[in-house]
């Protein structure tokens, strides 16, 4: 009945398309008479169209003349006329949702579309990308669309900001002229661009950094209004398994990681302990658990005084057993540097978290750093949900549109492509063995490469890049090798993967992004008639990968554009995937049937069982993304209101008010506390009310609150008091002073507050999972607990601010905030690949969120806790010379 209706109706993708039609027909009506118009009349429609939309007419009205002229803009300064199709994916994007758009099919074009449209709003458009070197090339590229229409354009990638001007031209030029202009600017001047393109990590490092800020100057983004995400597929579920943090170094000895490392060595697996590869975990055996209580002397591991020990030898045989070198990391320049299993990237900067990093650097005998302190923290998930709207554009969403409409709203749109796609995807090969099937992968490649057809070979780690290069080498067969290790070359190799004879062998999905055109990069018009003749890009898959779209991508680097194509998957029954989770069913069928081990078979019951594998697995993924997201919804209330209440703080005019609020909250608390009111005067701890008092607010240590006075006069009274002493101390500093150490004092204290309560969620959710023995919900009780530790540490920063105000006293030159600068001297800014790291406060070396000690100095007790917030007392820190 579905299909009747599907058939008779239309599907809703095929609707919504038929919807789109009519205004897609408007912005083509327009073309005549804007070719028209003169170069200056042209570039005059957005100073119109922004004075129509002042005037109350709303956006989506001005969509069709919008887009048409970007088509024509684009015509004249680039070359490139949109096509049809490309509108309707600019329509799409501009409703907030999610074009899937075959590659090749000018997605980077498309973008211009919405961005011009929405840039005209004045509210600023971010375009996130999948690494720095897209970001500076498709704002390069596109950059002289924007500039004849009078918008500004920028680019922010690692280390650099720079706004799109072409009369500059790069001192230190790129092969690639499109990266070459651009000026560079201050952060702050590439975020008031128009638009803004960027990577993922810049734009939430970037947020994280500005609730960092102690200076509203410092503060670089403005409000998150509209971003469309360059293959969202990878951005929004596979790099969303990671969080965005930023941590500081922790003193700690790492000494105990190579002990560990050379104990867990000495473990025999099967017998000292087990290896899950789904859940990428090693456990101890009761044998193992004995060996090692040997080894380290002691009675039983499990006691809460070895936990320290416990966590060594858990992350230390997780090194050892799980964590594979060439696949999950590599060795490179004395570091290990975590490789994306997606991509087959290196990801410079990232760290597994909570030791485990530190246990694989022991285990390949690097130098080890110090564990880190998380100082900010963010999941993609919810830092793009801040955004008013938010779109995105790839070749591959719609296996995934459960997920992208559950947790971002953004349903998928499948755009038609501008010719048809005429690519033959062959059935793929299964053999029995990794050795068969690398041996036929081979031989084909040799076949094809005789003929000079181009072929490229995926492959799902560095390792068997490798392997498979060995071989061709063997064999005489000239090829490209494409991984993590050549970083630099990537968009240069696979641009070039479409020549005559060329054989590019590349980790999964490396070189996003970048096209492959038959003929060559750019395009050879002879050799590529010449390479279609010959039936366009072979894509080889060397094992089907967890997620169906990881393979569709893939497939779709061939046949771009209706060009001519083909692609085929060989499997081995000891690939991973069939490993774990459907070969042991097609082993058995293959040994009763006799089939050698070089002869494959290729059958539609397999095809269903690799299917459902990857369905299982994808689905594994979605749920464990969904519960890091439901724990991280509870620490996203609370840092939207704590960064809320920040910015007040960095932002407002006049905090003394604030301030005088929380003395009085403070005073009547003191006295609640030592004068209840349900107790007799004679109850009363006067003695240590006054005690108190002084430590609140050291000028009442000759106050003398006597004995016959009434409990709400005693109040007023040291409320008059502690209100006159602040009056002092303002007169004595001066008004304007007052009010800069205020804002310091107080975001110093939000700051080391804050760090704190990170840490004590996480030692929280790290247990609360044991809840589920008593019969309750570990989430429910995670944000209960979770809510009253909040609620604490918002009661401390007033508890502590108030102290330090009236103990603060000014020596030299004006208090001057310090200068958050881009990269922090201790402090790490990294995506960590596990979970959120634990240890003691940092530092006071890390420096981020201290006052100097020239400039604000304080009378401080010796057992008062240090103000520069290394947590310890100030006796043992800054007090040790007194």
């Amino acid at each position: 009945m579905a299909n009747f209706l599907s058939r008779l109706v239309g599907d809703s993708n095929t609707r919504e398309i038929r919807r789109l039609q009519p205004l897609v027909d408007s912005a083509s009506a327009l073309e005549p008479q804007l070719t028209q118009l003169s170069d200056g009349d042209l570039a005059a429609k957005t100073t119109e169209l922004k004075a129509r939309l002042a005037g109350g007419e709303p956006l989506d009205d001005l969509l069709p003349e919008a887009f048409a002229v970007v088509r024509e803009a684009s015509r004249r300064t680039i070359g490139q006329r949109h096509f049809d199709a490309q509108l309707l994916g600019g329509m799409v994007l501009h409703q907030g949702k999610i074009a899937e758009m075959k590659t090749g099919e000018g997605k980077t074009l498309v973008a211009t579309l919405p961005i011009y449209l929405n840039a005209l709003t004045g509210g600023g458009v971010h375009l996130v990308t999948v690494n720095d070197y897209l970001s500076r090339r498709d704002a390069g590229w596109m950059g002289p669309i924007y500039r004849f229409l009078g918008l500004s354009v920028s680019t922010i990638s690692h280390e650099f900001s720079g706004i799109y001007d072409p009369g500059y031209a790069d001192p230190h030029p790129h092969a690639d002229d499109r990266l070459n202009h651009f000026r560079p600017v201050s952060r702050r001047e590439a975020y008031a661009a128009d638009i803004t393109y960027g990577t993922v990590s810049e734009f939430g490092f970037d947020y994280l950094r500005d609730n960092m800020a102690l200076r509203a100057e410092d503060h670089v983004q403005r409000e998150l209004v509209y971003a469309i995400v360059d293959e969202v597929d990878f951005i929004l579920i596979d790099e969303a398994r990671t969080p965005l943090i930023i941590s500081g170094m922790v003193e700690q000895s790492t000494k105990k990681y190579t002990e560990f490392a050379r104990l867990v060595q000495r473990l025999v697996s099967g017998r000292d302990f087990t290896v899950d590869e789904k859940l990428k975990t090693a456990t101890l055996t009761e044998v193992g658990i004995t060996s090692v209580e040997r080894q380290l002397g002691i009675e039983n591991i499990a006691d809460i005084e070895h936990v320290d020990m416990m966590h060594h030898i858990q992350q230390g045989l997780r090194a050892h057993a799980v964590f594979k070198r060439d696949v999950d990391y590599v060795v490179k320049d004395g570091q290990v540097i975590i490789v994306d299993e997606f991509t087959g990237r290196l990801m410079f900067g990232r760290r597994y978290s909570d030791g485990l990093h530190q246990a694989i650097e022991a285990k390949e005998n690097v130098k080890i750093e110090r564990e880190s302190q998380t100082l900010a923290t963010i999941t993609i998930q919810n830092y793009f949900r801040m955004y008013r709207k938010l779109a995105g554009m790839t070749g591959t969403a719609k296996t995934e549109e459960e997920e992208l409409q559950k947790i971002y709203n953004l349903p998928v749109a499948v755009i038609p492509t501008h010719r048809p796609m005429i690519r033959e995807d062959h059935a793929d090969l299964i053999y029995k063995t990794e050795r068969a099937k690398l041996r036929a992968v081979v031989s084909e490649i040799e076949e094809w490469h005789k003929q000079g057809r181009p072929v490229l070979v995926g492959t799902r780690s560095i390792e068997k890049n490798e392997e498979l290069s060995a071989m061709l080498q063997r064999k005489g067969v000239t090829h490209e090798v494409l991984n993590a290790k050549q970083h630099e070359r990537e968009a240069e190799i696979i641009a070039q993967a479409g020549r005559f004879g060329a054989v590019t062998i590349a980790t999964n999905m490396a070189g996003r992004g970048v096209d492959i055109i038959l003929g060559g990069n750019p395009p050879d018009q002879a050799e590529g008639d010449r390479v279609r003749r010959l039936g366009g890009l072979h894509v080889i898959g060397t094992e089907r990968h967890e997620a169906r779209r990881i393979d569709n991508q893939l497939r779709g680097r061939s046949g771009r554009q209706g060009d001519a194509g083909s692609s085929r998957f060989y499997i081995g029954l000891d690939d991973e995937l069939m490993r774990l989770f459907a070969g042991q069913r097609i082993a058995s069928i293959m040994d009763r049937l006799g089939i050698e081990e070089d002869v494959p078979i290729e059958h539609t019951l397999v095809s269903r069982q690799i299917e459902s594998a990857q369905k299982k697995v994808e689905q594994y993924h979605f749920d464990m993304r969904k519960h890091v997201l439901e724990y991280d919804d509870v620490m996203n209330v609370q840092r939207k209101v704590i960064y809320g209440e920040r910015r007040k703080v960095l932002f407002g005019d006049n905090l003394r008010d604030n301030i005088l609020d929380m003395i009085e909250r403070q005073v009547r608390g003191l006295v609640d506390a030592h004068c209840p009111k349900d107790a007799h005067a004679e109850e009363w701890d006067l003695a240590g009310l006054a005690e108190a008092m002084v430590q609140l607010v050291p000028a009442l240590a000759d106050e003398d609150l006597g004995s016959e006075i009434a409990r709400d006069a005693l109040a007023e009274r040291l409320l008059t008091a502690a209100l006159s002493a602040y009056e002092r101390k303002e007169a004595e500093i001066g008004a304007e002073q007052m009010r800069e150490i205020e804002r310091l004092v107080l975001l110093q204290t939000i700051d080391r507050k804050w760090i704190d309560h990170l840490y004590n969620m996480e030692a929280l959710r790290e247990g609360i999972g044991l809840r589920a023995y008593a019969q309750v919900s570990p989430l429910i009780e995670y944000q209960r607990e979770g809510y009253d530790l909040f609620q604490q540490m918002m009661d401390t920063i007033q508890d502590e601010t108030v102290p330090v105000l009236f103990r603060v006293q000014l020596e030299g030159a004006p208090v001057q905030p310090r200068r958050v600068p881009a990269a922090i001297p201790g402090q790490n800014v990294s995506r960590e690949a596990v979970a959120v790291g634990s240890g003691a406060l940092p530092a006071a070396s890390g420096g981020a969120r201290t006052l100097e000690q020239t400039e604000v100095k304080r009378k401080i007790g010796r057992n008062d806790p240090c103000w520069c917030g290394s947590g310890k007392k100030y006796k043992k820190c800054h007090g040790k010379d007194e």
